[in-house]
């Protein structure tokens, strides 16, 4: 029997937690990868593609669909050889229910790589609206074929156009300026000690350790050190961190807390031939187990509709849980959806375009509010947009 369990909306203190302590970044490019063949001789053969889906577009640029595709026979001795590839792109306009028009992918090459690619008419994304599209692609030599996202029509990528955004540049940052105050409200050192958060070696990098932290609504801030297995808790005015036990692998995690208590930790390293599992705890320990529709989920955040993890190659926000109940795999898939909802039926869209990040804000459909961030300043990945209040909280890495 599949247990059952409720969510209430995040708050804003919880969201808050989640600003400064973000790591994960939140990147934009999608991919899927298929692979066939005998593994103990022979290299297994490859089929990979990547895709950017322009999420967010501007007065003027057209709408580009390409997917870059990486495909190799089983065959040590001609690993560089490639093989024919082919796709089709199905689109259709932003909102409407009626069905999607095939477009045949067209190959070129684009800075050293093969590219599938085609440019969407004008005709099928007003200006207004946008489009929603999915594309099915194949390497018929290897028998592969692959929808993405996998979703397909149930849970297309989209791409919105943007109206009348509001312009905010942030100039050139000055390193080494003074910064503002701010105060320390909780601190671990690194070691094996209570109260202590512990390092592990990392793949082809130093020693890593916690990175993953939440606040829930009542200021409790709570710090997966997943190291030693365990949660690090300072409760609101405390200088002292308070020891949860998890039941977890050890390796590098995200994690969310739920305005009910719950506390969710998503662990991004998965057994051989298994997809990542979300874990939920309460004071009395593991509940449940879930594993991920998807092989890659680099986040996990709480929205309206409960956890949700950012699932690649789809590059989708989704449900662990529908209704209460751990999500089938299809459910995950047909309900992934590029953006967060939060309270009122609000989503929020980002989109990084080289140093400018655009977000929009969509409810009922629309885009209702909008802006285009410019920086001097070259910036990395955008780790956190989402709604604070009336006011819209982003962080962006420098």
């Amino acid at each position: 029997m599949r247990s059952r369990l409720r969510f209430r909306r995040p708050s804003s203190a919880s969201a808050l937690g989640v600003v400064v302590g973000v790591v994960a970044g939140i990147a934009v490019a999608t991919w899927s990868t298929a692979f066939a063949g005998p593994s103990t001789v022979q290299a297994p053969a490859i089929f990979d593609v990547t895709h950017l889906p322009p999420l967010l577009t501007v007065a003027g640029e057209p709408i580009d669909l390409a997917y870059d595709v990486h495909c190799a026979p089983s065959d040590l001795e001609n690993a560089d050889a490639g093989c024919d590839a082919r796709g089709t792109v199905f689109v259709r306009e932003l909102g409407d229910t009626g069905p999607f028009e095939a477009l045949p992918l067209g190959t070129r090459a684009r800075d050293g790589s093969r590219q599938l690619a085609v440019a969407v008419p004008e005709a099928l994304g007003p200006r207004t609206r946008g489009i929603e599209y999915y594309a099915m692609l194949e390497a018929p030599a290897l028998g592969r074929r692959l929808t993405l996202p996998a979703g397909g029509a149930a849970a297309p990528h989209v791409s919105r156009p943007l109206q009348r955004s509001v312009i905010v540049d942030l100039g050139h940052h000055a390193f080494g300026s003074k910064p503002r105050g701010g105060a320390r409200i909780a601190f671990a050192s690194w070691g094996d000690r209570s109260g202590q958060a512990g390092l592990e070696q990392g793949m082809s990098i130093g020693p890593i350790g916690a990175s993953a932290f939440d606040v829930d609504r009542r200021g409790n801030i709570f710090l997966l050190d997943q190291v030693h297995r365990r949660l690090l808790r300072w409760d609101e005015s405390s200088t002292a961190a308070t020891q949860v036990p998890v039941s977890v692998d050890g390796t590098l995690a995200d994690m969310a807390v739920a305005e009910d208590g719950s506390l969710f930790v998503l662990e991004t390293a998965a057994a051989s031939g298994r997809n990542p599992v979300v874990r939920r705890f309460d004071d009395g320990g593991e509940l449940e187990a879930v594993e991920t529709a998807e092989r890659t989920a680099s986040q996990i955040r709480v929205d309206v509709r409960g956890p949700v993890i950012l699932s690649r190659p789809s590059h989708h926000w989704m449900p662990v849980f529908v209704d209460g109940v751990p999500a089938t795999r299809t459910e995950q898939l047909e309900r992934g959806r590029p953006s967060r909802r939060f309270d009122g039926g609000r989503d929020v869209l980002v989109f990084r375009h080289a140093d400018e990040t655009r977000l929009a804000l969509v409810t009922g459909g629309s885009v209702t509010r909008s802006w285009r961030v410019t920086s001097g300043t070259p910036l990395a990945e955008v780790q956190l947009a989402e709604p604070w209040g009336q006011r819209v909280v982003v962080v962006r890495r420098v």
